[in-house]
């Protein structure tokens, strides 16, 4: 095995030098066009937008803070741009359906045009209406028509009279109608005149009264019909006068829609429905009346009375400035922000409803273009990632209210046509975690989006990138219109990109921390009054993000120095040693040492996770732990059974441990338990282990060694300190400035290590010790002690048994 590797300065971080940057500021520099380090994202977003075939919408996955919608909204926007208009739709009142609105489908640009030629329309159709009713033509046709009619009636009235007179019968008009009554002399009979004659000359006049009076019913009869005619003929003139002014005012309606059939058609409807509709318009024959009817009914028109409502025109989509396919982002995508919506009016304490209250959603105004969605809003608000699939699939969009749409009983309301889903693209964002669920969860899922574009959170750090990324953040801060960063203020960020990744061959790309880094450094160099920002003020900017959330990490070093957490950072324990971890608060990680120890006894061969036993261990870590009893069943007295019981805890730990990267740490506790050698509380490790005792790489890396070094440095630095991490782990390290001038001090040290036996020989100062070719371990080496130990429990435990043995045999 090799021996742990002290590891020098240039190992511990990889700085980027101001000369690395290729211009003095960032006003100097050449700006980034489009996203740098995002290949696969752009690869799969070009491929999704590209594809026109069912299904294959996008879903975005990646972190928050990587520039997801960023990416997303600026590359839509130049597909759009390369994109026609999308069709305008419009809802207009079905006149032979009056609840189920008609859908008109109108070049872009003109459905807003048709609106408002509509309204201009009827607007002069008031004043052509008026005119036409007012008109002298009119008033003589109507009056002709009248005086034809009462003379006509004047003249049969006057025949029947004539004829009853002649035959001694009087017509008495009254005011309950007309009476008949016998004559003598020309005057009227009294009745007791009546009564004195003959009782043969009454019954004859008698008989001729009811001649006359079935004569007159006759004629009043005719009366009736010839006021149906009469009405008929007044009703004609009126369809006639109104038939004239509408085609007159809706014919330049039709010159200008003349290539769209389905205007044509609605305007011939809508015309016939005005001249069927006219008796309503003007509700009174007397034409004194025509102006305030007229005025009334136009001034009402946008109220749910309003006679001429029902002609307006209702936009749905198309505002008349589209030039490019639409790109929408829907913040709250509730049921009706996504599929639209039928909104009511209140009258009289009952709601009604309308075409024109017929409102658009966010799928109706992406129509032909792009919607974006975050899926973990979409799938919170009930029912609207069911109407979300349920447009895609069909390929419409149906406009009802949730009850409608689920089956329930509902009130009665309008059914639209529903709008086709053509041409558009949905983009969901959300993280990785809801797409795989989904995945899993829902099978329609990849049957209607089938494309992935899966957002890197980091890029590989070479001297081209490092160029690239140079150029990025000069990019980002004149977007931002910050103060010019010099060249060693630029270094500094690429240095801070490389902490947020965690690993000095690698920058991030999450983009919203880099921002707020670039701001905050510009705010501090404005507050200095400082012309350019330079690496000083980016220094103030970070170590101020990390005062601003180091309160909890400020609690835990001042309960380690008050003695109140027991952490050792001098002296030897056996069975003891100083593992790491990590916190993480938000966005702020940092890491601390923890306290870990063992204990051994005779026992049954089991290893103990005192965490796992009563649930604050998780399923890793208890995982790591369960690999050490492997590790030592394989490595020691293979040949006689593992007869030790052991105990691991993390000490003073009030709160779950999971992952296994304190495996290789619980394993030299273990070991030197087991061989009684003494561990140095100087050293705290990191890392996991396999059954072969390898070391494997872990995450946190630099925050750990931070948090070791902290606690030393808080209680004064000896130069005997430092830390063990996986040698894997060395690519990653990207160390604070004042642990890597400790370092160079010799005040402290950072250990690579690839075998339990090099953690446990610089732990203890003791050789792990080897098999010779008897298979052997060297003589007092830790690997022989701890053989020497666990055979001495097989021993004991052998002794046990006998000795169990025998006394159940006496006792029988």
């Amino acid at each position: 095995m090799c021996a742990a590797t002290k590891l020098e300065l240039s190992a511990l971080r990889r700085s980027c030098r101001p000369a690395d940057v290729a211009f003095k500021s960032t006003d100097d520099a050449q700006l980034v066009e489009g996203v740098v380090g995002q290949d696969r994202a752009v690869e799969a977003l070009r491929f999704g937008i590209g594809i026109k075939r069912h299904g294959y919408n996008l879903f975005a996955i990646g972190p928050p803070g990587v520039g997801k919608q960023t990416l997303l909204r600026d590359y839509l926007e130049r597909s759009a741009g390369e994109r026609e208009a999308p069709a305008d739709w419009c809802y207009v009142h079905n006149f032979d359906e009056p609840g189920k609105p008609r859908l008109l489908e109108l070049p872009c640009g003109r459905g807003m045009a048709l609106a408002q030629d509509m309204n201009r329309a009827l607007a002069q159709l008031r004043v052509a209406l008026r005119a036409a009713f007012e008109s002298e033509e009119y008033r003589t046709r109507r009056k002709q028509l009248v005086s034809a009619f009462a003379e006509r009636q004047k003249q049969a009235l006057d025949d029947i009279e004539a004829r009853a007179v002649e035959r001694d019968v009087a017509l008495l008009h009254t005011k309950s109608g007309i009476g008949v009554a016998p004559l003598r002399d020309g005057k009227v009979m009294p009745p007791e005149q009546f009564s004195a004659l003959e009782p043969d000359v009454q019954e004859r006049i008698g008989h001729t009264i009811e001649e006359v009076s079935e004569e007159l019913g006759q004629l009043l009869r005719q009366f009736n019909h010839w006021g149906r005619e009469h009405h008929e003929a007044l009703r004609q003139l009126d369809r006639e006068i109104a038939t004239t002014a509408t085609h007159h005012m809706l014919e330049p309606l039709r010159r200008d829609y003349a290539e769209l059939p389905a205007v044509l058609a609605h305007l011939e409807a809508l015309e016939a429905d005005v001249v069927d509709s006219v008796d309503d318009l003007l509700q009174q024959s007397s034409p004194e009346d025509v102006e305030a009817v007229l005025k009334r009914a136009f001034e009402h028109a946008g109220g749910s009375d309003g006679p001429l409502r029902r002609y307006q025109v209702n936009v749905l989509v198309g505002d008349g400035s589209g030039r490019q396919a639409p790109v929408v982002y829907e913040d709250n995508p509730t049921y009706a922000n996504l599929v639209g919506r039928i909104e009511h009016e209140s009258h009289f304490g009952t709601t009604m409803t309308h075409f024109t209250l017929i409102k658009p959603g966010a799928l109706h105004r992406a129509s032909g273009g792009y919607l974006i969605v975050d899926a973990l809003k979409l799938l919170l608000q009930p029912f609207a990632w069911d109407a979300l699939k349920r447009a895609l699939r069909s390929g419409e969009i149906r406009i009802e209210s949730v009850t409608e749409a689920i089956g329930l009983p509902h009130a009665a309301s309008l059914d639209p046509e529903p709008v086709p889903l053509r041409d558009t693209k949905v983009i969901l964002v959300g993280e990785r975690l809801l797409y795989y669920l989904l995945v899993g969860a829902d099978p329609d899922f990849l049957e209607l989006f089938k494309v992935l574009v899966d957002f890197e959170e980091q890029m590989d750090r070479h001297e081209a990138s490092q160029s690239l990324y140079a150029r990025l953040v000069a990019t980002l801060v004149r977007k931002e219109e910050l103060l010019a960063f010099d060249r060693s203020a630029v270094a500094s960020v690429i240095d801070y990109a490389a902490r947020r990744a965690g690993d000095a061959e690698k920058l991030s790309v999450h983009m919203r921390q880099i921002v707020d880094l670039l701001r905050e450094a510009s705010y501090y160099a404005s507050e200095a009054e400082h012309g350019i920002v330079g690496a000083a003020d980016v220094r103030v900017a970070v170590e101020a993000q990390l005062r601003r959330a180091s309160r909890v990490q400020d609690r835990l070093l001042e309960a380690m120095r008050r003695g109140d957490i027991l952490v050792a950072t001098d002296g030897a324990q056996v069975g003891q040693v100083n593992g790491l971890a990590v916190f993480q608060l938000g966005e702020q990680t940092f890491g601390h040492p923890t306290r870990i120890t063992a204990r051994v006894r005779l026992g049954a061969g089991e290893v103990v996770d005192i965490e796992r036993e009563v649930k604050l261990g998780g399923p890793i870590h208890s995982k790591g732990v369960l690999i050490l009893s492997g590790f030592l069943g394989s490595r020691f007295v293979a040949d006689i059974p593992l007869t030790l019981a052991a105990t691991l805890v993390f000490e003073q730990s009030y709160g779950g441990v999971d992952g296994d990267s304190a495996s290789m740490a619980e394993l030299c506790a273990l070991l030197s338990a087991l061989a009684e050698a003494p561990i140095k509380q100087s050293f705290a490790l990191t890392g996991s282990v396999d059954q072969r005792g390898n070391v494997q790489a872990i995450g946190g890396v630099n925050d750990k060694i931070e948090g070791f070094f902290d606690v030393c440095a808080d209680r004064g630095l000896t130069g005997e300190q430092g830390v063990l991490i996986p040698a894997s782990n060395v690519k990653h390290l990207m160390l604070r400035d004042d642990v890597v001038a400790a370092v160079a001090e010799g005040k402290f040290s950072v250990h690579a290590i690839e075998h339990v036996d090099d953690a446990i020989a610089l732990l203890t100062g003791v050789p792990a010790g080897v098999r010779d070719a008897a298979g052997n371990f060297s003589s007092g080496s830790i690997n022989a002690r701890v053989e020497a130990r666990l055979r001495s429990f097989a021993e004991s435990a052998r002794r046990f048994s006998r000795s169990r043995g025998s006394s159940s045999s006496t006792g029988h």
